[in-house]
C-alpha cells in the first residue's frame, strides 16, 4: 500500500476547516448551523426541502452548547488521521473521509426520524475507524486496542439520554469498513483500476440505499 511521506496534510486541513466553521457557528445571525446540519427530510424532494448537499456539510458543524463535541471529534480525527493518511495516501484519505461522511448520513436517512436534525463529524470519524480496523487486520497487525476503542464508542452511542446519533456512527463505520476492504485488497500498483471500480461500487451502493431511504417516507 502506497505511503505518503511528511505530515498528514489532509487531516490538518479537515481539522482547520471544521474549527473555522465552528467559529462561524458562534457568530449570532449567520445561521451557519441551520444551513449545514442534516436531517432525512433534506433528502426527500416530495417534502419540499431537497438539499442533499447537507449529507456532506453535516460533518462540518458541531454542537454549540458543548465545546467538547468538536474538541473530541477533532482529537480523534487527529489520532486516526496521523495513522491512516500516511498509510493509504492523501487523496485516498480525503476520499475516505468524504464518502464515509455521506455513508453516515445515509445511515441517518435509513434509521432515524426524518425530522431529527444531526450535526457532527463523528460519522465520518467512525468511517476512519472502520477502514483502519479492516486494513490493520488484513495486514496482520494487532487490533485489540482498536477494537476496544471502536466498541466503547459504539456502546456509548446507544446509551439513552446522551442524544448521540448512533445511526450516523453505524453508517460511517460500515462504509469505512467496505472502503478499507477495497483499498487493502487492491493495494498493488497494477490493481489501481480495480481499486477505482471498487470505490465507485461502494458509492453506487450508498446512492441506491439513499434512494431507498427517500422512498420510506413518501
Amino acid at each position: 500500500m502506497r505511503r505518503d511521506s511528511g505530515q498528514p496534510a489532509v487531516t490538518y486541513v479537515i481539522i482547520a476547516l471544521t474549527l473555522a466553521v465552528f467559529v462561524l457557528q458562534l457568530i449570532p445571525g449567520l445561521g451557519i448551523t441551520d444551513h449545514l446540519l442534516y436531517a432525512g427530510v433534506y433528502s426527500i424532494p416530495e417534502l419540499g426541502h431537497f438539499e442533499p448537499w447537507r449529507m456532506l456539510t453535516v460533518a462540518l458543524v458541531h454542537s454549540q452548547g458543548f465545546i467538547l463535541h468538536v474538541g473530541l471529534n477533532m482529537y480523534t480525527l487527529w489520532i486516526f488521521g496521523r495513522m491512516l493518511e500516511p498509510m493509504i495516501g492523501r487523496w485516498r484519505f480525503a476520499m475516505l473521509y468524504i464518502v464515509t461522511a455521506f455513508g453516515s448520513s445515509v445511515g441517518v436517512l435509513l434509521l432515524d426520524n426524518p425530522l431529527q436534525a444531526v450535526v457532527g463529524a463523528s460519522g465520518a470519524i467512525f468511517g476512519l475507524m472502520g477502514a483502519t480496523l479492516v486494513i490493520v487486520h488484513r495486514l496482520g497487525g494487532n487490533m485489540n486496542g482498536l477494537l476496544i476503542l471502536v466498541g466503547i464508542n459504539l456502546v456509548i452511542g446507544f446509551i439513552p439520554g446522551l442524544n448521540i446519533a448512533w445511526q450516523a456512527h453505524l453508517g460511517g463505520l460500515v462504509t469505512g469498513a467496505l472502503l478499507g476492504l477495497v483499498l487493502v485488497a487492491t493495494r498493488r500498483r497494477k490493481q489501481q483500476t480495480l481499486q477505482k471500480l471498487g470505490i465507485a461500487g461502494v458509492i453506487v451502493i450508498l446512492l441506491v440505499l439513499a434512494v431507498i431511504g427517500t422512498r420510506l417516507y413518501v
